[in-house]
């Protein structure tokens, strides 16, 4: 006797991820707008408060994601693991570890940008993803989830690597997460970001590539028309 389609593995998994992407697109929305009201409503004064106004938001968002790390390993979503690995590391390096832990940085504008860009990419990324597993496809956000990476993903990096330029005066000073080891060894954390600054090109790099791998086999079959003459 067949199981009711409410109690097959793949519905359950189906349902499960709809309700994951749903909750990714609400944070994500809600954070771009309010982002947009704010503009509105008080101008570049709104940027420098971004953080206090959005932060928690973007901070509970950026968590949840990495139960996509999870989704991969146990097949629950079809993606490479390498690549999301590296794209998560980078914003929970630089949200939890460059913004968070320095209040100064945190009144930054590239802060405001930062937030722009990866909540652009995700409300794409989580929409497109939400429709693809109730079966929903439409040719322009197809294209658009493929495309708008291209442009936005390296001024993200770029934006990334601006905000720990930035940081590296504030950790200096203040000492954060620098230690001393035995033996009269020592972590001094601004050479360790300095090296982490090198890592997140090649990264970005390896992360680019694939991603575009991906662009070019999801839209082989990309229905392009053509103009009459």
């Amino acid at each position: 006797m067949a199981l009711p389609a409410w109690l097959q593995p793949r519905y359950r998994k189906n349902t499960y991820l709809f309700i994951y992407y749903l909750i990714q697109f609400c944070g994500h929305s809600w954070i771009l707008t309010n982002m947009t009201v704010r503009f509105f409503s008080f101008g570049e004064e709104s940027m420098v408060d971004t953080f206090y106004a959005i932060g928690l938001v973007m901070r509970v968002c950026q968590s949840i994601s990495l139960l996509e790390l999870l989704h991969i390993c146990a097949g629950i979503e079809p993606n490479h693991l390498l690549p999301r690995f590296l794209q998560l590391t980078e914003r929970i390096i630089i949200l939890f570890v460059v913004i968070t832990s320095q209040e100064e940085v945190q009144e930054k504008y590239v802060v405001c940008v930062l937030f722009i860009f990866w909540n652009l990419l995700d409300m794409v990324r989580y929409t497109y993803s939400m429709l693809s597993v109730i079966g929903i496809s439409y040719a322009v956000l197809t294209w658009l989830s493929q495309t708008l990476w291209m442009p936005i993903y390296p001024l993200c990096v770029l934006a990334e690597a601006f905000a720990i330029y930035q940081s590296l005066p504030y950790f200096e000073s203040s000492g954060t997460y620098s230690t001393k080891l035995p033996f009269d060894l020592a972590i001094y954390f601004p050479y360790v970001l300095k090296m982490y600054l090198m890592m997140l090109f090649i990264g970005m790099y390896f992360t680019y590539s694939h991603l575009y791998s991906e662009r070019r086999d999801v839209l082989q079959g990309f229905p392009v028309k053509k103009k009459k003459v």
